[in-house]
Order: structure tokens, then C-alpha cells, then sequence
């Protein structure tokens, strides 16, 4: 798929219109529009890469490097919004030989709660979920796990954890109640952190113009 088909501009100014382009995940969409606009980070431009690649952390790396070498002669920085996000570090060396930067920090869960306090939980037995993927709950976990037609699997797909963690970036009751019936459907004990957007915001606010 070329970067013309997978690059979509997200209610933002016209390609070029900013000094710095990102090239984000379309999962932190929101995110990224409000933190640029809580900041006034005009000067930052913003292109996402389809939300499902999430399901194919394969697909992030090429796509990636199709859409730096489409841009990098109309910005004078361009700075990717993912995190390793399953590449197994093929991501953070690709923009590493391209002099590109990127957002700190194994994936999104990770930075949402803050690097540093996210390693120091140790919590491997954690099912997470954001924001967006309570509201695509089923496009992203249940249909894609076949558990929409083969729900019996569920306990063979989640039987070694040990609890469903919501980290809310936004303070929606209602996001909060569609993250517990999630658990429920997972069979797995519901908690609920608000994480806000974590390292994301100061990995946005210190790209300078």
C-alpha cells in the first residue's frame, strides 16, 4: 500500500501549512489534536498511519519510511508518534539511519502511564486498553481474536491474566462503563488509571519550530 493510501490528515491545516510534520498512529489521533491545540503547536502538521497496524506492528516500519521519503523535502522536521510498538526495534533504527526522532518507550500503553512508571510496575499479567481501543473494542480485540464466532476461546486467549487495566486518557463516564463491560466480556477483575497523556505531551511540546 502506498504512503498516498495509508497517510491520512486528521482535521488538521493542509500538508505543509506547519514547519514539522508527524507521522503518528491513527489510535492517538485524538490525543495528538489535543495536545496540540491545549499547546498552541501550530507549527506541527499532522499525518496518521492506519489505527489497525496496531494489529500489524510488520507494516509500521515500511510504511514509515514511504511516507519520510514522500515529506522530507516539504518539512523541515519530521518526527514519528509511535513508540516501538512490537518492530522489535527495527522502528527506532529505521528513524535512527533516517535522523529522524520518535516517541520514547516500548508502546503506547508505556508512555500513556509514563516510561519510567510503567517499568517500575513490572506488570506482565495486565490485559491494557486505551481510550480508543474501548471505543474499537471489537474491530481491534474481539473480532480480530475470532471470539465474535468461536467465544469459547476466550479463556485459552486471556486464561493467564489477571486483570483488565483501563488507562483513561480522558475523564468519560461513559468510556469508563464500555471499559468494565470489556472486562466483563473478558472474564478478568476491571481497574481503572488515569494516565491523561502521559510522556506524550512533553514528547509533542519540545519539538521546536
Amino acid at each position: 500500500m502506498t504512503a498516498d493510501a495509508t497517510l491520512t490528515a486528521i482535521g488538521l491545516p493542509p500538508a505543509g501549512a506547519g514547519s514539522v510534520l508527524l507521522i503518528a498512529c491513527g489510535a492517538l489521533a485524538r490525543e495528538i489534536i489535543a495536545i496540540k491545540t491545549a499547546n498552541g503547536l501550530d507549527h506541527l502538521d499532522l499525518q496518521c498511519l492506519p489505527a489497525i497496524y496496531h494489529n500489524h506492528p510488520d507494516k509500521i516500519v515500511p510504511a514509515i519510511r514511504e511516507a519520510v521519503e514522500k515529506y522530507r523535502e516539504t518539512y523541515a522536521q519530521i518526527f514519528v508518534v509511535y513508540a516501538d510498538c512490537g518492530t522489535g526495534g527495527q522502528l527506532q533504527s529505521a528513524c535512527a539511519e533516517m535522523g529522524i526522532g520518535m516517541v520514547a518507550g516500548p508502546h503506547c500503553y508505556s508512555f500513556f502511564e509514563g516510561n519510567d512508571t510503567f517499568a517500575d510496575r513490572d506488570e506482565f499479567t495486565a490485559f491494557y486498553l486505551t481510550d480508543f481501543l474501548v471505543r474499537q473494542f471489537n474491530a481491534f480485540v474481539w473480532e480480530p481474536l475470532g471470539l465474535d464466532r468461536h467465544p469459547d476461546l476466550r479463556d485459552m486467549y486471556f486464561g493467564n491474566y489477571e486483570k483488565l487495566v483501563y488507562q483513561a486518557q480522558t475523564n468519560d463516564p461513559a468510556l469508563t462503563e464500555k471499559a468494565k463491560d470489556c472486562a466483563t466480556k473478558l472474564g478478568l477483575p476491571f481497574e481503572r488509571r488515569f494516565t491523561g497523556y502521559g510522556d506524550l505531551t512533553p514528547a509533542l511540546t519540545a519539538i521546536k519550530r
